[in-house]
């Protein structure tokens, strides 16, 4: 813990690649990025659990597909981290065998990434036919294995969003407790490339987002979130945004191939998102953390509406 009584969570990316090739990937141009070695990695390992940190999430591209993935975990734990978690597609869940080393080698927790309620959207998104059938076969194995803790995430896109209620009903089905619904980060790779195609409008995805959200309420899921959305499209959930319960918890850092940021949650707001002058007045303003750079340069501001 910290001073400020603030966990240090430790995002460690082990390099880009993937055994999906999302559409909207943030990480869409760095694949030939070559992957960290075992041994840098279990040098950041110990240098987490050297600066305190309480949470190590552990991603890639796709960190289970690494043969020294359980190693990593593994290490993790034995130096005393409380928290080793893993953002997921999921895919390697589906061989029990995988699924049984992995929960063996002491993960506390999984985030799955499901981009869709059925195969067709959520293949369609992930570009790897069959990757859907998959996840779904790793939940059913995690869960035989009476492994608990798994959350969801959903990257929101124009492709999926008419279905993000019908998604909110996977999640329920599937009994995932904690949900985040990520609207989409256009600033670099995928999403960047293809704005146009895979980028929406606030004001179309927003209710959408809501929507699902009072689904979560309803099936008594309230730790559902929304995460880098204006908060003027949401005054009515402000109690489920990401960011605001990141802030109040976490000092965040991520240690990448490619780059470290000591500060993501600070360094996001000061250079990623912007709030514009239609947001002076407005009293979320010092909450809030605007619209990604790139959307505003696309689309503008027109969208954002000072709450008074």
């Amino acid at each position: 813990m910290t001073t400020e009584k603030k966990m240090l969570k430790v995002v460690l990316f082990t390099g880009y690649a993937c055994n999906n090739n999302c559409a909207f990937c943030i990480d869409a141009d760095k694949r030939a990025i070559p992957e960290k070695t075992t041994a840098e990695l279990l040098k950041e390992v110990v240098k987490a659990r050297s600066k305190g940190a309480y949470v190590l999430e552990i991603i890639g591209g796709e960190a289970t597909i690494r043969p020294d993935f359980n190693r990593v975990v593994g290490a993790a734990k034995r130096l005393g981290i409380p928290q080793v978690t893993c953002a997921t597609n999921g895919r390697v869940f589906a061989d029990p065998a995988a699924a049984k080393k992995i929960v063996a080698s002491g993960i506390d927790a999984l985030i799955f990434s499901v981009h869709g309620p059925d195969a067709a959207t959520h293949d369609e998104l992930t570009c790897a036919p069959g990757s859907f059938a998959q996840l779904k076969k790793g939940l059913r194995n995690l869960r035989a294995l009476g492994f608990e803790r798994i959350s969801g995430n959903t990257t929101v896109v124009k492709p999926n969003l008419a279905a993000l209620p019908r998604l909110a009903e996977f999640y329920i089905k599937n009994r995932i407790s904690n949900v985040e619904y990520i609207f989409v980060d256009p600033n670099y790779g995928g999403a960047r490339n293809h704005f146009k195609e895979l980028v929406p409008r606030i004001s179309k995805a927003a209710p959408q987002m809501r929507k699902a959200l009072k689904l979560g309420r309803a099936a008594g899921m309230d730790q559902w979130k929304v995460r880098y959305v204006p908060l003027c499209h949401f005054k009515d959930c402000l109690d489920q945004i990401s960011e605001t319960n990141e802030r109040e918890l976490f000092l965040t850092e991520h240690w990448a191939p490619d780059f470290r940021n000591t500060d993501a949650i600070g360094s996001r707001a000061a250079v990623g998102r912007r709030k514009t002058a239609r947001c002076r007045g407005c009293r979320l303003f010092s909450a809030c953390e605007g619209l990604w750079v790139e959307y505003l340069k696309n689309y503008g501001d027109a969208e954002l509406k000072a709450v008074k």
